[in-house]
């Protein structure tokens, strides 16, 4: 632990750096109202903090930055969290309040507004399709022969397909079809939906069904969900706005990865339920190995449903950030919560 007249210098130069990204010298410091010692006493100091580690020199005469083993220390001892302003909060409340009708336009435009509130890359990983459960199945009739057909699920995602109808094929067979299965199938996962079809329906179909085979083909391909997550990326241009990357070697290596879907949930669905922040060679991905990682989950019930991540400098204004992704957090889960009400 650090001393009071060390955490008052540490501080400081914490501060100076993420505002400015330049090294801080003993002259700056002294210069600080809130400092009433001598420039002697902060290059003492300053050697103290370095000796501990959590500063560092970029090279023998220049002032100090932070290290890694700094930034970890002022994440987990010195911060205290802002109150988020009413008005940032409220840009995110919003989006749930003026008649969007989809969940995942809410994800969109949230990672979007983080990205402009904070200047860096936000990522959110949407809910996890195997949690997600079917809610509702209405197939509408656009013509004799064409329909769409919208899945309404339990987390409030809406999603619309389109398909054609032969000639010969009554619809109504269709519709009777989908009564049936609205019966049976509420509350099944998403990407179990083909699979009871095949293994539990058939039967039953045939039964109520006289064109059983073309009906269960066109339901078959309404129902047909394989991708399991969907990533929301807002502001992957910011990271161009940093001094610290504009060595072309890092910004292609997080473009690359960036560029991986993959990877990036493989990154996020790592993480622990909460906040968690990673510092840069605490994150596992080369990649990102100069960034810091803030993330935050969002749930529905007992589940954890997704991720919010926001990618920036090691330099980052955590005291800002990390009640904003609070924030945008509790916001999500409660329209989690107020889809849910809507559909059920």
């Amino acid at each position: 632990m650090l001393t009071d007249r060390q955490l008052v210098v540490f501080r400081a130069i914490i501060d100076d750096f993420i505002a400015s990204a330049q090294p801080v010298g003993s002259r700056a410091i002294s210069e600080k109202e809130n400092i009433k010692v001598s420039s002697a006493t902060i290059r003492n100091i300053m050697a103290e903090l370095e000796e501990i580690g959590v500063l560092e020199k970029t090279h023998s005469s220049s002032g100090r930055i932070p290290s890694e083993k700094g930034y970890r220390y002022y994440v987990d001892h010195v911060i205290q969290p802002s109150i988020i302003q009413n008005d940032e909060v409220d840009v995110i409340r919003h989006l749930l309040q003026d008649g969007i009708v989809e969940f995942e336009q809410i994800v969109q435009m949230s990672a979007e507004v983080l990205s402009e509130l904070t200047s860096y890359t936000s990522i959110i990983l949407g809910p996890q399709m195997f949690e997600t459960k079917l809610k509702q199945l209405q197939i509408v009739p656009l013509s004799k022969h064409s329909a769409v057909a919208i899945l309404v699920t339990n987390t409030g995602h809406v999603e619309h397909r389109s398909f054609t109808i032969p000639e010969a094929y009554n619809i109504s067979d269709l519709e009777k079809l989908v009564n049936i299965l609205n019966d049976r199938l509420a509350g099944v996962p998403m990407v179990q939906l083909s699979t009871k079809l095949d293994n539990e329906f058939l039967l039953l179909l045939q039964q109520h069904i006289r064109d059983v085979d073309a009906s269960f083909y066109y339901l078959k391909e309404v129902l047909l969900y394989d991708q399991p997550s969907k990533l929301y990326i807002g502001g992957k241009k910011n990271v161009l706005r940093q001094p610290e990357f504009h060595d072309v070697k890092k910004l292609y290596s997080f473009y690359s990865m960036m560029e991986n879907e993959q990877e990036i949930i493989r990154l996020l669905t790592s993480e622990k339920e909460g906040i968690k922040v990673t510092i840069g060679n605490e994150n596992k991905m080369e990649a990102i190995k100069d960034f810091s990682l803030i993330t935050a989950t969002y749930s529905f019930g007992h589940d954890d449903l997704g991720t919010i991540g926001l990618l920036g400098p090691t330099r980052m204004e955590y005291q800002k950030v990390i009640p904003l992704l609070q924030a945008l957090s509790e916001e999500i889960t409660d329209a989690l919560y107020m889809f849910h009400n809507k559909y059920s």
